[in-house]
């Protein structure tokens, strides 16, 4: 019988992605919509969309979700953010609410839930950077992505007016 040999394998290199994502709402609550603008190898992608009643908080953690959905492949993603109630959320604050069964520290349910344990299945499949933007202050990403979460406002009105 041959010896067997030991061969090490190469570890495969992630894709890298930059991410900007952002929620918007007319009235909160209100009509709202989300955007996602993703850049990788001289490539672009845009993505949005909305709800006819939601908060903006919803399309803050909507757009991220949707914008890491979108990856095929477990990816690097970049993540700019210009919430940091979804940035502290996913990286601090879930493992409290986990830990009391989705509830907050005074014991009342965590809003939101159902999106946040979404946003953390998806985050799961790739290497994600958080970084946390200024909005409105002139960030190219953050600029495109309100465009996109505001286009999605824009698509949702259309849709209701028929």
């Amino acid at each position: 019988m041959a010896p067997t040999e030991a061969h090490e394998t190469e570890p495969i290199a992630l894709s890298t992605v930059d991410m900007w994502t952002d929620g918007a709402c007319k009235g909160n609550p209100g009509v709202g919509g989300w955007g996602a603008w993703l850049k990788a190898g001289g490539h672009e992608k845009e993505l949005f969309g909305g709800e006819l009643q939601t908060t903006n908080n919803r399309m803050e953690l909507t757009a991220v979700i949707e914008g890491l959905r979108a990856l095929k492949r477990p990816c690097t993603v970049n993540l700019h953010v210009d919430s940091t109630y979804v940035m502290n959320g996913i990286t601090k604050w879930i493992h409290g609410w986990k830990r009391n069964n989705w509830r907050t520290a005074d014991k009342k349910p965590v809003k939101n839930a159902e999106l946040w344990q979404e946003l953390e299945s998806q985050v799961a499949r790739h290497i994600v950077k958080w970084t946390w933007v200024k909005g409105h202050a002139g960030d190219p990403g953050n600029e495109k992505a309100d465009e996109l979460a505001n286009r999605g406002v824009n698509q949702v009105r259309a849709t209701a007016q028929g």
